[in-house]
């Protein structure tokens, strides 16, 4: 009888123990809006291409009705300019959100360090998984804890820390600011 005590008991302390480890969603009540920076990036891709040095423009979020977010994302490609506005929508799941039909997951987990939270993203590519995460922040400046908290994230899901990219952080193209 003792024995099988001592296992419950165990059970429950092993559970709770890694649960803690887990970061927390966004909570309902948390605004995210305005501008964000991503401070570091990785993927679970093995191409070299991705290795290459990353440049990063601000991106714009807004809250929406119903818990629902657009993001607003401005890159070079070809030396244009582009800007992209993504709809995500709140799903049942806490801290979840859809995009693209249910072919774009994402997660958005809450840091312990102020203004920083990770964006962990699963995409539908054909019959191909990708996964993503993201660190963002308030402040284009490097945060080292934030840093090391994604990176234990990073750990947690499997990536290879080989692949954390740390961007270089531009500022906000005049013709097509967000």
């Amino acid at each position: 009888m003792k024995s099988l005590l001592l296992t419950g008991t165990l059970f429950v302390l092993v559970a709770v123990l890694q649960a803690q480890d887990d970061l927390p969603f966004l909570s309902e009540d948390k605004n995210v809006s305005g501008i964000w920076y991503m401070k570091a990036t990785v993927n679970d891709l093995n191409s070299t291409e991705w290795k290459s040095p990353k440049e990063e423009f601000p991106f714009v979020v807004r809250a929406l009705e119903k818990g629902n977010m657009e993001v607003m994302t401005v890159s070079m490609y070809n030396g244009e300019c582009l800007q992209v506005d993504v709809l995500l929508e709140k799903t049942k799941k806490p801290g979840q959100y859809s995009a693209f039909w249910g072919t774009y997951l994402m997660y958005i987990y809450e840091l312990p360090v102020m203004d920083h939270y990770i964006f962990y993203s699963e995409c539908q590519f054909f019959e191909q998984k990708v996964y993503v995460g993201e660190l963002i922040g308030k402040d284009p400046k490097e945060n080292y804890e934030a840093l090391e908290d994604f990176k234990k994230f990073a750990q947690q899901k499997g990536f290879p820390l080989e692949n954390i990219i740390v961007p270089e952080q531009r500022a906000a193209l005049q013709n097509c600011k967000p």
